[in-house]
């Protein structure tokens, strides 16, 4: 079973790519982020062509997810329970379902912003928003996998230069601490590092060149309980996807899985 999580950065403008990545992929499962369609926007059609149901929960701003599956679409749940809000409105940032044998969550994990600004303790309260929403499936006996864009750098191996980003969001202590509490209700980078190479970076800014100059982060990421760690075969970041005209600026994570 091939599952992966993709921020596509525009459902809209990036349909070509997508419905072509997955013919060419092989995935079954594949969770998105910042769909920036409202759900009715939302390219059913067109999936469901290629043998996709998908579980939509979006309101046609700056965020928006979904679960794509062809190996069946059940249990959905839309909306982080216990969710924060950010200035009295609830964004459209998890959901879940589960996917054959497995459940999973595709999550877009609030920027921040700047660390003195109200989005950054917005941040850090939403994390503990997901930690309690996921902790009876990360402790359970089923597959289960949250995935996503967690707008965090787990490590300062996972930035191309720690020094740039000093006094700024993504790799601060209190967001790693974030994550790290995440991992301790049960789940585990599956995605190890290194890869095929050195930096496995899924995300670069479309400016300055940071692409081909390999300035990058890894900010994508896949964390799964035991069930689903133990199941991992394989695992990569899709960097081609990232290459060439009408690009997101990230690229898929790709996890195979003995289930």
């Amino acid at each position: 079973m091939r599952i992966a999580t993709w921020n596509v950065n525009s459902i809209t403008a990036r349909l070509p790519r997508l419905l072509s990545w997955l013919e060419s992929s092989d995935t079954d499962v594949l969770c998105l982020q910042e769909a920036k369609v409202a759900e009715e926007q939302f390219p059913f059609d067109p999936l469901r062509d290629l043998g996709y149901e998908a579980a939509v929960n979006a309101t046609g701003r700056w965020n928006g997810v979904a679960v794509l599956s062809r190996v069946g679409l059940k249990e959905v749940v839309k909306g982080l329970p216990g969710d924060p809000g950010y200035d009295g409105v609830v964004e459209p940032r998890a959901i879940s379902a589960t996917c054959g044998p497995i459940r999973v969550w595709s999550v877009y994990v609030p920027n921040g912003r700047e660390v003195d600004h109200p989005h950054y303790a917005y941040k850090l309260q939403w994390f503990e928003s997901l930690k309690a929403a996921v902790a009876g499936d990360a402790g359970g006996s089923r597959p289960f996998a949250v995935m996503g864009d967690y707008n965090v750098a787990p490590t300062d191996d996972d930035v191309y230069d720690r020094s740039v980003f000093e006094g700024s969001t993504h790799v601060t202590p209190a967001e790693r601490a974030a994550l790290a509490s995440l991992r301790e209700s049960g789940l585990t980078d599956v995605v190890p590092r290194p890869l095929k190479y050195d930096h496995p970076y899924t995300y670069w800014d479309y400016r300055q060149l940071c692409f081909p100059k390999n300035r990058g982060m890894r900010i994508d990421l896949v964390y799964g309980n035991e069930p689903f760690a133990k199941s991992v075969t394989d695992s990569y970041v899709d960097r081609e996807e990232r290459k060439g005209k009408g690009a997101s600026d990230h690229a898929p994570v790709v996890v195979d899985l003995d289930v």
